[in-house]
């Protein structure tokens, strides 16, 4: 059996790391997570608003006040918009001690301790108001609204639902109860509150969006899009509905399509840099490096650290591809000034540029340059390692993968150019034992046949130098 046979292949791109695939730039499985985090906004509120028009109450349908109460709540009605603490005092002062205030009296009090922020004399108010007067539908709705305001969600949707049993039919109350339901995990109950409340006020995009939020959390995608487009239409300057239309088409393997979208928002000048970042990722993923470039470039203005991250991991992209020329041109769109880190890894893509053009001393000299601030920087020991082992310094080669294989992320690999050295000297166990090691780090059925091939070999050994 002829020895050339045996040779292992680089089992990994000379130099730098391994090669960078498209999920560097783009992964699928994420999608959900950042769809959620970016539209999980709560419906735009004015509650002073609404418990301010509370004031007026409704005749026949609520609990009345006394004479007394009466007279003074005419004289401080306009006050609580104006002078909230001065018309504090004034109810305050009409509470006797020993006679309990009217149910309405304590709701117009509870709406005065509001107006000053005194949220727990705000719900001890209403709170009493309710259970003296259980079907006093304004008290329930305002109160609801100090529990949504308040993240009690829970509490929120016992009393929103109190008042909507009770006749509330106005499209905020149904809109505020499905997104309190839609919080507390209740999807089902969540669509009907928001149908409810898009059937009175049909225009309404917080309403659209809870119900866009439902719709992919279903995977009703047909539905989602559909109500994606209406808000895009609705609301176009708003960047954070093109990028949820973008991910319902990617979520549904629709990636050129996402791709036309983002285009679109970047053309029209409403693109944010998280709609940036996800065009030039789905750029980078389709070979589109000359797109995907520009992207990243414009990026560095808005967000310089993700520029420069997506600029470095295109260059190294494109340089374990071959495209040595393209990946220099990433590495030149960098600013003058990056991070530490950045640095390094510009000199690591830089290394293996010049080495694909078997420009050996400018390899060196930019590997050589990391390790003298990071003697153990693994990618650089690795990437110096192959520059030798190519030049035919096998002594040199072994050292420096043997400290390679001390790092974590380069362990593997360095195992690997380690049982090629061996097997190449014939030394055929200290290439089994290397190709062992690789295995122990990662299993791979190619390296796990090459190994029963070397072991046959043990015999034939040549004898080691020592």
């Amino acid at each position: 059996m002829k020895l050339r046979h045996l040779l292992l292949p680089l089992l990994l791109p000379a130099g730098l790391c391994a090669q960078s695939s498209s999920e560097d730039f783009f992964d699928a499985n994420k999608i959900q997570n950042v769809f959620a985090q970016r539209q999980a906004r709560a419906p735009a509120l004015d509650p002073k608003r609404i418990i301010n028009e509370s004031s007026s109450f409704l005749k026949e349908r609520e609990p009345e006040m006394t004479a007394e109460e009466y007279a003074l709540y005419e004289k401080m009605l306009n006050m609580l918009g104006t002078n909230p603490a001065f018309a504090l005092r004034l109810l305050e002062a009409m509470v006797n001690e020993k006679e309990k205030p009217s149910p309405a009296f304590e709701f117009i009090l509870g709406n005065a301790y509001y107006a000053t922020g005194n949220t727990a004399k705000t719900e001890a108010s209403y709170r009493s108001a309710v259970e003296r007067y259980p079907t006093f539908l304004r008290a329930w709705n305002n109160l609801g609204v100090l529990y949504y305001t308040t993240d009690r969600f829970g509490e929120a949707v016992k009393a929103f639902s109190k008042s909507v049993s009770l006749g509330d039919r106005e499209p905020t109350t149904y809109g505020l109860l499905g997104y309190s339901l839609e919080k507390e995990g209740n999807t089902i109950a969540a669509e009907v509150a928001y149908m409810q409340a898009l059937s009175g006020d049909p225009g309404n995009a917080d309403w659209q969006e809870g119900l866009l939020r439902l719709c992919v959390e279903g995977r009703q995608l047909v539905r989602a899009e559909s109500i994606a487009r209406t808000l895009i239409k609705t609301k176009p300057t708003e960047s954070r509905f093109w990028f949820i239309l973008a991910n319902i088409m990617l979520t549904d393997h629709r990636k050129l399509e996402a791709i036309a979208v983002l285009e679109l928002a970047s053309g029209a000048g409403v693109a944010n840099p998280e709609e940036l970042i996800l065009l030039g990722d789905l750029y980078a993923e389709q070979g589109l490096h000359r797109e995907a470039l520009a992207i990243y470039t414009q990026l560095l203005k808005p967000e310089p650290a993700t520029g420069e991250q997506k600029l470095l991991r295109l260059a190294q992209t494109l340089a374990a591809a071959g495209r040595p020329a393209e990946a220099a041109a990433a590495l030149q769109a960098l600013p003058a000034t990056i991070s530490a880190p950045g640095r390094t890894t510009r000199l690591l893509v830089q290394a293996q540029i010049s080495r694909a053009a078997e420009r050996w001393a400018e390899a060196r000299r930019d590997l050589e340059t990391i390790l003298a601030t990071e003697p153990m920087n693994g990618a650089a020991l690795l990437a110096l390692g192959t520059v030798h082992a190519a030049q035919g310094d096998d002594g040199r080669a072994i050292f420096l993968f043997e400290s390679a294989a001390r790092a974590p992320e380069t362990a593997y690999r360095a195992s690997l150019e380690l049982a090629n050295l061996e097997l190449r000297q014939r030394h055929y166990a200290r290439s089994v034992e290397h190709l062992k090691k690789a295995l122990s780090l990662e299993h791979s059925d190619t390296v796990a046949d090459y190994l029963a091939r070397v072991q046959t070999l043990v015999g034939e050994e040549t004898p080691a130098q020592p």
